[in-house]
């Protein structure tokens, strides 16, 4: 009975070993193609790309331009207007100043040539008239030039009135230079000609006045005019920075979201980037890389599932004849056999769950995992889980506070069961000897709540938020020799998921792990 149980492994090992060296070259010949399909993938890509020439460099650089052109516009407009500003208040300054400091010249000379014929007549000396004709030559020569520099009528006509009367004056002093008698009924009209000159100062400072206003008002509009472009462009410049910042950070957040999914194991969506050129070849890049792990995803499953059914039916003999030799039937055994025969047996037990548990996790990645609910009482469903875990809790002496009342639900009994026993198997796995598991369940609404809770070593914080996740192994390893695939929790919360129900890890303060299973009543897609 034992050889021909040892033949019938070698002969399943030699099988193994031909599939996977057929899933190897399956394995090798995928890839090539694959490699084939995206180096076509890509190339076309760059095809497409070449009809978009724009870079991100010079997304940034059109987004600042834009964002800075109309700053730039009301900048050099208010420099323009500043600028006509200064330059009408340059040449308003310039022309006041000429026009004051030519009325006073104008006084002056008026009152030396009024001195000058004064003179000449009391003294009767007409010598002295030499200053009348200095003072009226340097008259005349301020009047041509208060001319060409006024720019006001009222000015020029003052002006105007000024040289005439002066002229006047001037011709009559020609006619009585020789009688300095006559020069006594000039001294009036001096009078009126320095009035007339007084005159056109305070009409001076009249028109600087009016001028000063006018510039006045040019400034407050020009101030007005700055703050309402102030008060537009600001909120205008501020959208359009935030439109521009949307916009470039878009491909930025698709690239990220991408790689995000692609952490997570989300493989399903294409990867498409809306951007420049570069970023868009970037995300050509990621969809290629995305496709490759698809497939090696799908490899590994594969591989998986054909490497899981391959080892049940070698294990399967295992087991068979390791409980023939724990039975007897090849003969009585003395204790020291009897202990390896059931050390053979407990082995195959646990290898034959690491096994179902990898056919689990294929399932669930291929989405082939269907429910076939039925009406359960949870009481009996974990009393049953226990009963198959009876050899390990005896052999560690683990004490068992279990408080179920009947609680009947909709579920997959055979679900269900491996979530419990999963469950059961990491609280066992991780209790100490002769450490006590409490299970509880009671209904809270319409939904059950399962607690399970163990005396032993916990979970690290570090590996809180990573347990659930296939494959995953905690820096806490376990009181025992067997060493777990790291999918039992994994599988047990998607089971959970596919009832509409959960799996938690509950912070508490007692020593060990307090894990929740929340299971709804009754079936979610048959609820009215």
């Amino acid at each position: 009975m034992l050889q021909h149980l040892y033949l019938y492994k070698e002969n399943n090992y030699l099988t193994l070993n031909k599939i996977t060296k057929k899933i190897d070259g399956l394995r090798i010949t995928m890839d090539s193609v694959t490699s084939r399909k995206g180096e076509k993938s890509i190339v076309s890509r760059q095809i497409e790309l070449r009809h978009n020439p724009a870079s991100f460099l010079k997304l940034i650089l059109l987004g600042f331009s834009i964002v800075g052109l109309p700053l730039i516009i009301a900048l050099i407009y208010s420099a323009i207007s500043i600028d006509r500003l200064a330059e009408q208040s340059r040449k308003t300054v310039y022309h006041a100043t000429q026009i004051t400091h030519g009325g006073s010249t104008l006084i002056d000379e008026i009152i030396v040539m009024e001195r000058s014929v004064r003179h000449a007549h009391i003294l009767e000396d007409l010598s002295l008239l030499e200053g009348y004709f200095q003072a009226h030559a340097n008259f005349e020569k301020k009047v041509i030039e208060l001319n060409e520099v006024s720019i006001y009528l009222e000015q020029q006509l003052l002006l105007e009135k000024l040289q005439l009367l002066e002229t006047a004056i001037f011709r009559e002093i020609l006619t009585s230079s020789e009688s300095p008698e006559n020069l006594r009924d000039l001294l009036d009209q001096f009078a009126s000609l320095l009035v007339l000159a007084q005159d056109f100062s305070t009409e001076n400072y009249r028109l600087i006045g009016h001028k000063v206003n006018e510039i006045s008002e040019m400034a407050s509009r020009a101030r007005t005019l700055v703050e309402w472009e102030l008060l537009i462009l600001i909120p205008f410049v501020i959208v359009l920075a935030l439109a521009f910042s949307v916009f470039i950070a878009r491909p930025l957040r698709q690239i990220d979201e991408a790689i995000y999914d692609m952490g997570q194991g989300k493989l399903s969506n294409a990867v498409r980037i809306n951007g420049p050129e570069n970023l868009q070849y970037l995300g050509s890049r990621l969809d290629w890389m995305r496709r490759r792990l698809l497939k090696l995803e799908e490899q590994k499953i594969q591989f998986l599932r054909h490497i899981s059914h391959e080892l049940k039916t070698p294990l399967t003999a295992i087991r068979e004849g390791a409980n023939l030799l724990a039975e007897g039937v090849a003969g009585d055994l003395n204790k020291r056999q009897q202990q390896i025969a059931d050390i053979l047996r407990s082995s195959g037990i646990q290898l034959q769950k690491r096994i179902e548990d990898l056919l689990s996790f294929s399932a669930l990645q291929a989405d082939k995992t269907s429910l076939i609910k039925q009406r359960t009482n949870l009481a009996h469903l974990i009393t049953s889980v226990l009963k198959n875990q009876n050899l390990s809790l005896m052999s560690k002496k683990i004490k068992i506070d279990l408080v179920c009342p009947n609680l009947f639900i909709e579920c997959d009994k055979q679900k269900i069961g491996i979530v419990i026993d999963n469950l059961l198997s990491n609280a066992i796995k991780f209790s100490p000897q002769e450490g006590h598991i409490r299970i509880s369940a009671l209904q809270i609404d319409q939904a059950i709540q399962l607690d399970i809770i163990d005396n032993g070593v916990g979970i690290d914080i570090v590996d809180e938020d990573k347990i659930f996740e296939p494959f995953y192994q905690g820096r806490i390893k376990a009181n025992s020799h067997i060493r777990g695939t790291g999918l039992g929790l994994s599988i047990a919360r998607e089971y959970a998921l596919a009832h509409g129900g959960d799996i938690e890890l509950v912070k508490h303060r007692e020593q060990g792990a307090h894990f929740r299973l929340t299971l709804p009543v009754q079936d979610p897609e048959i609820q009215p």
